[in-house]
């Protein structure tokens, strides 16, 4: 079994997708003959051809609209937006058509497309390529929004992605793209999608993330793990839709909540969260639901990017403000 980063784990899902199933295609800008600018199709060209791995224009609504007319002929598309932040003039296409194509033609149609894209801060980039704007893309009815946190799950959440019936946005955490290595089997076995993942347990209080975040939650739950305290981390990996029922039993259990997310404060999806603590597991909350996040403004630039990024520090410090009540 080998060992893989988690942009080579990407790698070997497309791959074993497209070797079990000739109707998936592969496209996007330098995805074929430069392997893209992360390396993350490096060798689908040659492997399969240039009818199956193609690059496109620099045209985002194109690579979508492309996208959502294969898919309803029967295709399976994975397209490829080379950072989240050049994805805005995609939205139209998936908005108004790749999220409404089960529904607007009563099931007759579905949208079998994945649109992948890196996505999040941390690798001093310029503007427009650190985007977090994951919240924008789960408010939408018919869209499956889906973040893997580590190798193991890039490989199986990106297959389920893949053969799911519906349009899914794949974000990958470009930041941990070669943070880390795990060993992978490419067996062709995918992990169940809309399920959060305990990738730590504990009693007195739970931390909840997704993407690159989980290294720092899981560091600060090692530090808080030092002064006797009990951290238990739930990975969301798939944001919509949220399995509510894993984060509602892990409260129950502990008490206490800490969100941790990269994107802005304000209408994150940590708020999302937070409220349906609230709605739905309120008498089982011993504090207020804390959240650690970026603020409410646009990703610095190099010097300051480090500042912008919650560390293991604040996630450290929200949660004894929460074991603060009694």
């Amino acid at each position: 079994m080998a060992e893989v980063t988690l942009v080579e784990a990407v790698n070997m899902a497309l791959a074993k997708a497209m070797a079990d199933d000739a109707e998936v295609l592969v496209f996007g800008e330098d995805v074929g003959l430069d392997g893209g600018v992360f390396r993350s199709t490096d060798g689908l060209l040659a492997r399969f051809g240039a009818a199956r791995v193609m690059d496109t224009p620099l045209a985002e609504g194109l690579i979508a609209g492309v996208a959502v007319g294969l898919a309803a002929q029967g295709f399976k598309p994975v397209a490829e937006i080379q950072f989240m932040g050049f994805i805005y003039p995609a939205l139209d296409q998936i908005v108004s058509h790749a999220s409404r194509m089960r529904n607007r033609t009563r099931g007759r149609l579905t949208c079998p497309m994945v649109m992948r894209a890196p996505f999040g801060g941390g690798i001093r980039a310029p503007e427009h390529h650190s985007e977090s704007t994951e919240a924008m893309f789960a408010h939408i009815p018919g869209l499956r929004v889906v973040i893997p946190s580590s190798p193991s799950h890039a490989y199986g959440l990106l297959l389920a992605s893949i053969r799911d019936p519906d349009p899914v946005i794949f974000l990958e955490p470009k930041r941990i793209y070669r943070a880390v290595r795990e060993e992978v089997a490419d067996d062709g076995r995918a992990l169940p999608l809309d399920s959060c993942f305990t990738l730590r347990e504990g009693g007195d209080v739970t931390l909840v993330t997704w993407g690159a975040m989980t290294m720092e939650t899981l560091a600060a739950a090692e530090t808080l793990a030092d002064e006797g305290i009990g951290a238990e981390v739930i990975d969301v990996a798939t944001l919509k839709p949220l399995d509510m029922d894993q984060i509602l039993t892990s409260v129950q259990k502990t008490g206490r909540c800490v969100i941790v997310h990269e994107a802005a404060l304000s209408g994150g999806w940590g708020a999302e969260i937070a409220a349906r603590l609230a709605e739905e597991g309120l008498l089982s909350l011993l504090a207020p639901v804390q959240r650690v996040t970026g603020y409410d403004t646009v990703m610095p630039l190099l010097r300051l990017e480090q500042w912008y990024m919650p560390s293991e520090g604040r996630i450290v410090a929200a949660a004894r403000r929460a074991l603060e009540y009694a």
